[in-house]
């Protein structure tokens, strides 16, 4: 039984390791994101980075995307920066490709 044993805890391990790596994909994106929007909004410096804090916390607020997506619309909106739903979720899927090299890249440092 001991090899069932140890084969169940490395499955779950893994599974432990591969949830908190993608978190932190996750979260990274979400901060990209808000910087990226930042920029949009005029948002500098402190500002800008209070606001990609701010985007990270929203993905808290349901399973899934579309919490972030509707903080930046939002947003986006309020100001009237222009900025199409498409182009929003095309910049949100191009951002997790860089945030998980990012993430990848501070686990090997």
């Amino acid at each position: 039984m001991s090899t069932f044993d140890d084969r169940e805890r490395a499955e779950e391990a893994k599974y432990a390791h591969d949830s908190a790596l993608s978190f932190k994909v996750m979260n990274r994106r979400n901060k990209l994101l808000g910087l990226w929007a930042a920029e949009l909004l005029d948002l500098r410096g402190k500002d800008a980075d209070e606001y990609a804090k701010s985007v990270v916390r929203s993905d808290l607020e349901e399973p899934g995307d579309e919490d972030v997506f509707r903080k930046i619309r939002g947003d986006l909106d309020a100001k009237g920066v222009d900025r199409s739903d498409a182009r929003i979720r095309e910049h949100m899927a191009e951002l997790i490709a860089v945030a998980r090299e990012q993430v990848m890249k501070e686990i090997k440092d």
